[in-house]
């Protein structure tokens, strides 16, 4: 969470700038002072306190200063430990386990409530209407892409995963105002990414990027009609180690299906799945007798 703060700091005007370093040189105790107290501190006013807290993706002072403070004070049992070429079978299972839980538990106390609840409402309204929700992502995000788009499209949504760089393109040039354009990727540098990011941004869609803070895809995220989801997984280049960033952007989408498929008509989504599962139950392959 300090992180994200420390980098979205170029991007924030100089009065919010002052509130961001408030927050980075005392984090306990900006999240225990009253909002009187902390403007005096950044010799700015209140509501700049609280609109500081909604540029960096929050949905104001409490629900920043609840997660500030569960950052800060409530600890996370798991320590993130490489993985070394001397370990044996029981310590690669332990820190392969224990650092995909610590991961999890560090996104749950950064992950930014107000920007999840924009990204939530868009894909939730693109559904209703009926219009295309596109899940664009190449290399490892090539498989979120297709995850999310199997997810989607059982709740009755015209969703579809793009994984191919020349069909994005096209794709994304089709795309119209009320459609969703979700761009998956983990670096942020991918330039297949940001094209069609950018071609997406032109045709007016929304766009949702699911992608590393500070990187050039989530540079460019400024405008309206964009959401940025942050993802910020420790990854070592130099040295295999298991894709926390996949399971993390896994994660993701499985926040947003489920937010999703809390606010499709009930009526007409249970008796789809529960068709679907029966469908799939009959070709399962049955023992026989002899």
């Amino acid at each position: 969470m300090l992180d994200r703060i420390e980098v979205s700091i170029p991007a924030l005007s100089p009065a919010e700038q002052r509130v961001a370093r408030l927050v980075l040189a005392d984090p306990r105790s900006f999240a225990a002072l009253p909002v009187g107290e902390l403007a005096d501190r950044a010799h700015v006013s209140k509501p700049t306190v609280v609109r500081f807290c909604r540029s960096v993706g929050y949905a104001g002072l409490a629900d920043f200063k609840r997660k500030l403070a569960g950052s800060v004070n409530e600890g996370v049992p798991f320590m993130h430990r490489a993985v070394g070429e001397d370990d044996q079978p029981a310590d690669i299972i332990v820190k392969v386990i224990d650092n995909a839980v610590a991961e999890l538990l560090k996104y749950r106390n950064a992950a930014a409530g107000r920007a999840f609840e924009r990204a939530i409402d868009a894909l939730a309204r693109a559904a209703d209407e009926g219009r295309r929700i596109e899940f664009y992502g190449v290399g490892n995000s090539a498989f979120v892409a297709q995850d999310a788009q199997h997810k989607f499209f059982r709740l009755g949504v015209n969703a579809s995963a793009i994984v191919d760089s020349h069909v994005q393109v096209m794709s994304a040039t089709m795309l119209r105002p009320g459609d969703v354009a979700v761009v998956i990727s983990n670096s942020g540098r991918s330039r297949e990414a940001i094209d069609v990011a950018e071609i997406a941004r032109r045709k007016a869609a929304t766009l949702i990027l699911v992608t590393a803070s500070g990187s050039p895809l989530a540079l460019g995220a400024q405008a309206a009609g964009q959401i940025l989801l942050t993802v910020d997984p420790p990854e070592d280049p130099e040295r295999y180690s298991p894709m926390v960033s996949r399971l993390l952007h896994l994660l993701v989408i499985d926040v947003l299906t489920t937010a999703v498929a809390l606010r499709r008509p009930a009526a007409e989504l249970r008796p789809a799945l529960q068709e679907i599962k029966k469908n799939l139950r009959l070709r399962r392959y049955v023992a026989s007798d002899d």
